[in-house]
């Protein structure tokens, strides 16, 4: 992959569509969102973040795309084309599905997902990779198009420019709304990185508390001084015969003057369970993610889990299918020089039952339809005669 990224700077530069952005010496603008951080913290140590991105990256993974070309109001769906291909195969190591969930998951992590078309001798997209987004840096342009992004893995560099003009690039850079910066968008982690912080934090101290025998923190006080070594001799031996998960149980022999003193809080006392609960709740709703298909199983039952499912495709999953489909599409055009449009079969999503046969009972009781004006409007075309 690599070997088709990294070439040599000077030939890319050397398009004539690029001599407009020569004279302007744009500068460089980082993103300030620390990209390792976020997928640390809200991806690699927390289940529902990690349950809500899957969630959603397989579920836009798992649609269908198709072609439409509308021709003298005629919409023709096309199943067979190159783009369809390239879609169906993005590069040799990847296929639709794997291609798809990564990028869904990099938009959801970064806010940003950049696509890489490499091309053929007739300058059309034969392989589409994904570039990672904290090793992506906008070059800003004279407005609001950018000049250029630049692709920096360790110390090799390469810059891929952008049309002034027309927008276009071998680089398609999708990303959400951002309210304090023009060129990078902003990821739902950011949105619930305090609720992610939190729900990490209670399950390290479950941790903790379940490795030190369920007992809460405290202090060993002692009336008098202790000499230097034996400080060091009494720690020793209490780390060694008390705490751990191994040491549970066993009881504490004082003597002396010694007084064990409780510091810390009973999990009771914290409420661990539904502070947990409530931070996996935010977590969800930052994603759009029904919190019962996250595992919140309060008043849980087979038809709120139906019902949820399908709010989820209503309201998530279809609007930033639409955002994703819409800019590959106007990028496809713009390197394809064509009209057609790429979009996904909405008939083909399961979790939409309800939807089509509401839409077929209403097309089916309309009485100013003619059986076959019916039969093309949910697609199967005039009856032969």
């Amino acid at each position: 992959m690599f070997k088709n990224i990294f070439r040599h700077y000077n030939s890319e530069n050397s398009r004539s569509h690029n001599t407009s952005i020569v004279s302007y010496k744009p500068v460089k603008i980082s993103t300030t969102v620390d990209y390792q951080n976020l997928s640390n913290d809200g991806y690699k140590q927390n289940i529902i973040a990690f349950r809500c991105i899957n969630l959603i990256a397989r579920a836009i993974g798992s649609v269908t795309w198709i072609l439409r070309k509308i021709n003298n109001n005629i919409d023709d769906v096309l199943y067979k084309h190159p783009i369809l291909s390239l879609m169906e195969r993005p590069n040799v190591r990847q296929s639709k599905t794997t291609f798809v969930e990564e990028a869904v998951s990099q938009l959801l992590l970064s806010g940003n997902c950049y696509i890489m078309a490499t091309k053929d001798v007739d300058d059309l997209p034969s392989e589409l990779h994904l570039l990672r987004p904290d090793r992506v840096t906008v070059i800003p342009g004279r407005y609001t198009v950018p000049a250029g992004y630049e692709y920096t893995v360790e110390n090799h560099v390469r810059f891929f420019p952008v049309d002034v003009d027309t927008g276009v690039s071998d680089v398609l850079h999708i990303k959400l709304f951002n309210p304090l910066n023009d060129w990078y968008g902003m990821s739902p982690v950011e949105t619930a990185l305090n609720s992610i912080r939190q729900h990490n934090a209670i399950a390290k101290q479950n941790i903790s508390f379940l490795q030190n025998g369920g007992r809460p923190s405290g202090a060993l006080m002692y009336k008098h001084t202790l000499e230097p070594q034996l400080r060091q001799d009494l720690k020793r031996d209490l780390q060694t015969l008390y705490e751990g998960g191994r040491n549970a149980g066993k009881v504490m022999l004082l003597e002396g003057d010694f007084e064990w003193k409780e510091m810390g809080l009973s999990p009771k006392d914290l409420d661990f369970i539904s502070g947990k609960e409530q931070s996996a709740k935010e977590i969800a709703l930052a994603f759009g993610v029904p919190p019962i298909l996250v595992g919140s199983m309060e008043s849980a039952t087979f038809a709120n889990y139906k019902e949820a499912r399908y709010n989820f495709w209503e309201e998530t999953i279809l609007p930033l299918l639409n955002i994703i489909s819409n800019e590959l599409s106007v990028w496809i055009k713009q390197i394809y020089k064509t009209d057609l449009q790429l979009t996904y079969d909405l008939d083909s999503i399961p979790a939409l039952v309800t939807r089509r046969e509401a839409e077929w009972k209403k097309i089916n009781e309309a009485s100013f339809l003619t059986k076959d004006e019916k039969r093309e409007a949910v697609g199967y075309g005039t009856s032969r005669k």
